[in-house]
């Protein structure tokens, strides 16, 4: 069955159009607070995360690069110091309000233009075939309504041998740890939500979506039907975190 996530919203059922405007109301509150709260959530490990991440991209000039549901230009303004002058940058989100975001700390961080900001669904990019050398979606795919129509659009867009690349939250092997895990995600994260961005809910919500996100095997499975050639995958921090990486041949 393709796209099966598309009808759930965290543990609820709903149609895939009342998914896709729940999510931009997620998104829309928590903007503001959302760096933050990747902080608490994470005890900053997520900047290592995203720090290993660049690490396997290997950012170089006059490459292209689109960065989706990266409003927050967290993975952007990592490849732009890496690559240098030189490199294409293109930061894609479906929420307008996180481009916002995005767009001040580029000027905070002392970005003045380099990037291209594109409000669209990562399911239908408005950009031609065989346009960007990499792809990198980081903690967003979980929220995409059709994840299987999303992996056909990265495929399509990127160049022959482009490389795509998605960090997403993950499952843990260890049964004990995934149930001090789960404990620490249902008990803590929602209360850290309500006190820092005043919406306990959406973070309720995030918390249920990562553990209604495919499996590790499920996700390498299904970027092969989307058309990649390879599927690889790596686990970090037992497996919280993985990275996806494929190619197009």
């Amino acid at each position: 069955m393709l796209n099966p996530e598309s009808q759930w919203f965290g543990r609820k059922s709903v149609s895939p159009q009342e998914k896709t405007r729940m999510v931009l109301d997620v998104f829309d509150s928590v903007a503001g607070r959302y760096d933050v709260m990747n902080d608490l959530m994470s005890f900053g490990i997520h900047r290592l995360w995203k720090d290993h991440l660049i690490r396997k991209i290997r950012p170089t000039p006059y490459l292209s690069y689109l960065d989706v549901a990266g409003g927050t230009g967290d993975i952007a303004f990592r490849i732009a110091k890496k690559a240098g002058k030189g490199a294409k940058i293109t930061i894609s989100d479906i929420n307008g309000s996180m481009l916002e975001v995005g767009k001040a700390r580029a000027i905070d961080q002392g970005f003045v233009g380099g990037f291209e900001w594109v409000e669209a669904n990562a399911e239908s990019l408005p950009f031609p075939d065989n346009s960007f050398d990499v792809y990198t979606i980081s903690f967003g795919l979980r929220n995409v309504t059709h994840i299987d129509n999303a992996l056909k659009e990265a495929c399509r867009v990127l160049k022959p041998g482009g490389r795509f690349f998605c960090m997403e939250f993950s499952h843990l092997e260890n049964e004990a740890l995934q149930k001090l895990y789960d404990t620490y995600s249902y008990t803590c994260i929602p209360v850290m939500g309500k006190y820092v961005t005043g919406d306990q809910e959406s973070y309720q919500y995030l918390v249920e979506s990562i553990r209604a996100f495919p499996s590790q095997e499920d996700l390498s499975m299904r970027m092969l039907d989307a058309g990649f050639s390879r599927a690889m995958v790596e686990p970090l921090t037992f497996g919280v975190v993985a990275i996806h990486e494929g190619w197009k041949f």
